[in-house]
């Protein structure tokens, strides 16, 4: 791993010592395996246990491409096709409305227009919302007590849609949804399917929907920025017993797992002989499926406490299957066709199939699209992609 491994390094330990995170652990991939693995800093800011190989972090929307996966194996199987109408699936699903706005205190709300396919929900143009990121959807969850996702109650999906289904892309509880596509038509329990069809033949052996007591004690805190710019230990958590595995955020993780989560992406969908997709199902997940409609310029949050306002890069970009995808080339970083995401606790992704470079960064600080750490990010990036680290394009 050697000089690739001592940049990134340097990236992180400067990053703990300037207080932009208490600790994070940085992971570089390629098709032949992990090039890079950099461990920094502290679990928690209060204590001195460090920061290790196998900490367990919580990946938040980072667990959308593992449920995305698990839908697109099923499309392979013939069990479930992309022009399926949610509601044909999970009982209940077409009495969901949209709400519009308010009159004075109450709700408007009215049927959808249409009803939302398995490709909505792998879009996200489904019409569902965050209550972090919309404020009709925010007042809507206060005045009528229905929780939010991180209760980790099932009653978070009685939500209503935001939009009609296949009008615009709007970031919200769909993953959530295709998980319990999943469960219908697979009669598992999500975290189940997916330790039998993903983690388990990837030998991702510390991801998980339930921590066990051992991987509870290598979990990192959730951390706050202050208003001095410093961390403090957050009172935000998951819930430690949710009703149900949510697929669009309740997966812990560590980050050498999501190394090989990636490299089996990188290798078009197969690792150490086991096949997780076909090829040309990778390639259909990093295709763009927007069909013109655009990704929002910018979106404002509504919970400070979780989320700064949120941009995207100046480049031309699309969403596929599971992933965001970027259209062109950004100089000495990722290439035209990678894809990418993030979880709120401010870690992140890519996975840039034309280089043959996947890498991620995990740290676990709120609220999301933190400046700082977002130039963590962007240095880790840059030095997988330096003239002398492998895979150079």
């Amino acid at each position: 791993m050697g000089k690739l491994t001592d940049s990134v390094d340097d990236v992180l330990n400067t990053a703990v010592t300037d207080g932009v995170v208490p600790g994070a652990v940085a992971v570089i991939t390629g098709s032949e395996g992990l090039r890079c693995e950099s461990v920094a800093g502290r679990v928690r800011i209060d204590k001195d246990a460090p920061v290790r190989a196998d900490t367990i972090f919580r990946t938040a929307s980072m667990t959308k491409a593992l449920t995305s996966v698990g839908a697109l194996q099923l499309i392979e199987r013939g069990r479930l096709s992309l022009t399926d109408e949610v509601a044909s699936i999970v009982p209940g699903y077409g009495e969901l409305a949209v709400l519009e706005g308010y009159d004075g205190d109450r709700p408007r709300l009215r049927p959808a227009a249409r009803q939302a396919t398995i490709l909505d929900l792998l879009r996200h143009t489904s019409g569902h919302g965050y209550w972090f990121s919309n404020v009709d959807l925010l007042r809507y969850l206060e005045m009528t007590g229905t929780p939010d996702p991180f209760t980790g109650r099932r009653g978070m999906f009685s939500a209503p849609l935001v939009a009609d289904p296949g009008t615009r892309w709007e970031y919200g509880i769909s993953t959530d949804w295709l998980g319990q596509v999943i469960e219908a038509i697979t009669d598992q329990p999500l975290d189940s399917y997916l330790a039998e069809h993903v983690f388990g033949p990837l030998g991702m052996t510390d991801t998980t929907f339930f921590p066990n007591t051992d991987q509870r004690s290598r979990l990192m805190p959730i951390h706050d920025r202050t208003a001095a710019g410093g961390l403090s230990v957050s009172e935000i958590d998951l819930p430690v017993e949710p009703e149900f595995a949510a697929g669009g955020h309740g997966a812990y993780s560590t980050a050498r797992d999501y190394a090989r989560f990636m490299t089996a992406l990188l290798r078009d969908g197969e690792l150490d002989g086991e096949r997780l997709l076909r090829a040309e199902t990778v390639e259909l997940a990093f295709t763009d499926h927007l069909d013109g409609m655009a990704l929002p310029d910018k979106t404002s949050t509504a919970v400070p406490a979780l989320t700064n306002d949120m941009g995207i890069l100046p480049f031309r970009q699309g969403f596929g299957l599971a992933f965001q995808v970027v259209h062109e080339d950004i100089p000495g970083m990722r290439q035209a066709g990678t894809g990418f995401w993030a979880g709120l606790f401010n870690s992140y992704y890519w996975i840039d199939r034309r280089a043959g470079i996947a890498g991620a960064l995990f740290t676990q600080v709120l609220p999301f699209f933190d400046a700082a750490v977002q130039r963590v990010l962007a240095e880790v990036e840059l030095a997988a992609y330096a003239e002398d680290a492998p895979g150079r394009a």
